[in-house]
């Protein structure tokens, strides 16, 4: 016998699993039952009243065993003597679409700039203590891409891009906590992040895949508007039937390299401002309602703030980005002379300090000056942001900082507040240095975020720039049903880079309907089964 339960619980009933289980048995009418199987489906948190609740729903099976939690495994097929295709990055968008090619019965060879996991963390090390910045293995390059050390948020809006379940269900195959097949707000963490990626990296090898590390891309091989392969920085050439452009935001060499060529780029409207760093206790007492801390079983708050402003008679949004309880700042610079920032959380959450982006849109028309480069108008914009950041901080990679009330008031922190920051704050007024239209409406945007979360706006909050890789600022145009530049036949832009995904999950499902496209086209191989 299966039922299934829509419940209410508190934390405590929630969290604590023996708990649980004896409060669905109660529920449920099944108590008297022996040996029942009670599995979570979904579980949210309402945290709109002053008593905090968890919506849950359960499947309660008595007498019989439940079907597999997922269905998709690693069982691959050996590709490695079938015709290959070239993917250009490993980020999610690239791994994906590698799966999604061994599955389809193409071979994928899979080009990283920067190195594995592994060796990735030497880079990152040097980067945190001794403001060095590798170019080509920092927070943004490498295996994984920038998801890697990042949260791990797997939320995403856009549904429509494919078969959302299905991608959790191969992150949980290759390592992830079955949780995120439950929560409304699904992470993995910045510290079980890798490990997966290097799963994922497996399965493709397992599978006669390659995946070749410290390999830029720095030409491309086309003939009469055909893309037949690409060129390395030591000169190889790397043929296949199509190549899948997935960069990420960040790989300004390639959007240079594109704009050379005369390939067909565009400049795309972005997001650009700050980190915002609180005590995440504070974020907790404002979200829970709660007194002193959140107690035992709540996980660490989070927050979603937008507040539209209108300046020079044109209204923008001013919006929370990439929101980490319990986490942390990183430098997250891709080039020395640059500084970036970015955070991240560990799978539990439970550092001191909440941070997120508070970034503002940016439209194209608010570039007039930029319009003389073109489709590199916005990145050249997003680029010097950060180099004059990196002026202000002292020419490393020491971040300006600012007390949040301090900055609406035009006013010089005089000291500055313990942070997550590992190379170090200057006290620096971000009037100063922001391009105006920027700070001007942070400044108006902040103190009316405290109307809808009382106690955010705080001088016991710092805010620490600059947040300038929200998306990327470029996009490499593609064909609405075919995904194909509409330019070179045989090229596919893909991901977060090439303009068309958000984050791991939407990035991961545009990888792998890429890959469905080109194989559709060029293998001449029928995908409608696979």
């Amino acid at each position: 016998m299966k039922k299934e339960l829509q419940l209410v619980l508190s934390p405590e009933e929630a969290y604590d699993e023996a708990l649980f289980q004896k409060t669905v048995a109660e529920k449920s009418g099944l108590s008297s039952h022996k040996n029942l199987i009670i599995r979570t489906t979904k579980r949210s948190i309402d945290a709109r009243s002053k008593k905090v609740k968890i919506n849950v729903t359960v499947e309660i099976f008595s007498g019989q065993n439940p079907e597999p939690l997922i269905n998709s495994g690693k069982d691959y097929p050996n590709v490695k003597n079938s015709e290959p295709i070239i993917i250009v990055g490993a980020g999610p968008a690239g791994l994906f679409a590698a799966l999604r090619a061994i599955e389809l019965g193409v071979k994928p060879i899979v080009l990283e700039r920067g190195k594995d996991v592994r060796a990735r963390r030497r880079d990152l090390a040097a980067l945190n203590k001794e403001h060095i910045v590798n170019p080509d293995s920092n927070y943004c390059f490498g295996e994984g891409g920038a998801g890697t050390y990042s949260d791990g948020k797997l939320y995403t809006r856009s549904k429509k891009r494919g078969d959302l379940r299905r991608i959790m269900e191969i992150l949980v195959a290759h390592g992830a906590n079955e949780d995120i097949l439950v929560d409304a707000h699904p992470h993995i963490g910045t510290n079980k992040l890798p490990i997966l990626i290097a799963e994922l990296r497996e399965s493709i090898l397992a599978a006669g895949g390659e995946v070749l590390f410290n390999t830029k891309v720095t030409d491309f091989l086309i003939e009469k508007d055909s893309i037949k392969g690409v060129v390395t920085s030591d000169g190889e050439k790397i043929s296949g039937i199509g190549v899948i452009l997935a960069t990420g935001h960040s790989a300004r060499d390639v959007f240079h390299l594109l704009s050379r060529k005369n390939i067909l780029i565009e400049a795309k409207p972005f997001a650009l401002g700050v980190r915002i760093e609180h005590d995440q206790k504070l974020i907790d007492r404002i979200q829970y309602h709660c007194q002193s801390d959140r107690g035992p079983y709540l996980p660490a708050s989070s927050y979603s703030l937008v507040q539209q402003t209108v300046l020079d008679g044109k209204q923008r949004g001013v919006f929370s980005f990439c929101m980490c309880p319990g986490g942390f700042i990183v430098p997250s610079a891709s080039s020395p002379g640059e500084i970036v920032v970015n955070g991240m959380s560990p799978s539990r959450r439970d550092g001191k300090f909440a941070n997120s982006g508070m970034v503002v849109a940016v439209e194209l028309e608010d570039l007039p000056k930029y319009q003389k480069y073109g489709p590199l108008s916005a990145l050249v914009f997003q680029q010097e942001v950060e180099q004059a950041a990196w002026e202000v901080g002292g020419k490393s990679q020491v971040a300006p900082a600012q007390r949040m009330m301090d900055f609406v008031n035009n006013k010089l922190s005089k000291d500055l507040l313990e942070t997550s920051y590992q190379p170090g704050l200057k006290s620096a007024n971000f009037n100063d240095f922001l391009p105006e239209f920027i700070a001007k409406r942070l400044a108006m945007a902040l103190p009316l975020m405290d109307k809808k979360m009382k106690g955010y706006y705080t001088n016991d909050a710092q805010i620490v720039g600059v947040e300038s890789r929200t998306s990327s600022p470029v996009r490499i145009p593609r064909t609405k049903e075919g995904f194909e530049h509409p330019q070179i036949s045989r090229l596919y832009p893909c991901g977060e880079g090439a303009g068309f995904a958000g984050g791991i999950v939407s990035a991961a499902m545009d990888g792998e309907r890429c890959a469905e496209k080109l194989i559709e086209k060029y293998a001449k191989m029928d995908i409608g089964s696979a």
